[in-house]
């Protein structure tokens, strides 16, 4: 069993499509399995590599889409892609190799059903290889680094090797330290082990640098984030200036509806001129018991109140709690030390949140349920981040050869 640990940057997923083809010529005529954690990042980052070295390097194939199968041309070998988040289903036929992207996303279980797969009588080179951005002390760091099985080898890439990535972008991993906090700028830019799991889940805020006497700027719009919790019902209020965020005001409402909420934002802020945006989640665009969503009733509010300028800016699906995670704790205080965020000293609710919400023992799992009050406003804020702050292109894994 092969691993390949190394920060992003560092060509793991060349690297895994590289083997997988080798295996391919060395099993000819028997399967193999390529994997990731979810069908997305299979298809957008893994097999998207896969295709690329097929096509640069002119090696024939043929792939039904229907079955997601390619099938080597030249040596008759079968490449089944599989997601991993469905893992009982990964049980069948006879592998003579599988290889697995970004497996510290994965669970031990897929690891384990696949080990169980490689069986095949007529492989001439049974194996089982992965790669992996490093995620705290895991199972993978376990099972392959700290207490490595019998028949386990890794290689622990470091920063910087990557030499033809650094002549394309000299200035690659300067960059990413504005986008992510010290912590995960550790973890996912150097490739380091750390204890990423328990303890407080924003840990960039420090209320002496970011709670500030803070005013409305009438030129710009109100910017409402809202978390549709009954109890409370929860909502920030920001404006963005200078790409900075700026918290203005919190909305917490026991046993509250949506329409409460919104007539407490107008007894606060009136027809603003400037226009109001609205984010929130996702599932408030479903429908209640009333027949109305949340975002409609909303919209049913402000336009019962005249003419005050309403915009939404609401994804389709949530992010992964991780990636909001990660990117209110850069905009907090980013790993190049730049503070993007400031919040109003009003809001009480909010700042408890950043001084208290932390992971579940051992787990990577923030926790709900130690104080239900928690969590609330900054999930709320942390939609607006998103949808305000995100990357729309990220700096990360290129599809280039590995030198």
């Amino acid at each position: 069993m092969k691993g390949f640990s190394g920060p992003i940057g560092s060509g793991k997923s060349q690297a895994l499509c590289h083997e997988a083809i080798r295996l391919t010529y060395l099993n000819p005529g028997r399967s193999g399995l390529i994997g990731a954690p979810t069908y997305p990042m299979l298809r957008d980052t893994t097999q998207q590599t896969l295709f690329e070295i097929l096509n640069s390097n002119r090696i024939p194939y043929d792939y039904a889409k229907a079955e997601n199968i390619l099938v080597m041309r030249e040596s008759r070998s079968r490449i089944l892609f599989r997601p991993l988040d469905e893992f009982e289903r990964l049980r069948g036929t006879n592998l003579a190799w599988f290889g697995l992207d970004e497996l510290t996303y994965a669970p031990e279980a897929a690891w384990l059903r696949l080990e169980g797969r490689l069986r095949d009588p007529k492989a001439k080179r049974l194996t089982g290889f992965a790669v992996w951005t490093p995620k705290g002390y895991d199972w993978v760091y376990r099972r392959f680094i700290s207490e490595p099985k019998p028949g386990y080898e890794v290689i622990q890439a470091k920063p910087y090797e990557n030499r033809f990535l650094l002549q394309q972008v000299p200035d690659f991993y300067d960059r990413l330290k504005s986008s992510y906090d010290e912590k995960f700028y550790e973890q996912e830019v150097l490739g380091k082990y750390l204890h990423m799991r328990g303890g407080l889940v924003y840990h960039t805020f420090d209320r002496t640098l970011h709670v500030v006497d803070l005013k409305p700027n009438p030129s710009l719009p109100l910017l409402w984030a809202l978390d549709f919790n009954v109890d409370p019902m929860s909502s920030v209020v920001a404006q963005v200036e200078k790409g900075r965020i700026r918290v203005l005001h919190e909305i917490v409402l026991r046993h509250a509806t949506t329409e409460e909420a919104c007539a407490e934002f107008y007894g606060a802020f009136g027809k603003y001129g400037a226009g109001i945006v609205i984010y929130g989640d996702a599932s408030g665009n479903n429908a209640q018991t009333t027949g109305s969503s949340d975002y409609q009733i909303i919209r049913d509010f402000f336009r019962a109140t005249g003419r005050v300028p309403l915009d939404f800016r609401v994804p389709k699906a949530n992010p992964q709690v991780r990636d909001r995670v990660n990117l209110m704790n850069a905009k907090l205080r980013s790993a190049s030390g730049e503070i993007q965020m400031l919040v109003h000293g009003r809001c009480k609710e909010l700042i408890k949140d950043f001084e208290q919400v932390a992971y579940k023992e051992d787990s990577n799992q923030v926790d709900k349920e130690k104080d239900r009050r928690r969590t609330h406003l900054s999930d709320a804020l942390g939609y607006l981040v998103w949808q305000e702050c995100r990357q729309t292109q990220p700096i990360g894994e290129r599809p280039e050869r590995l030198l």
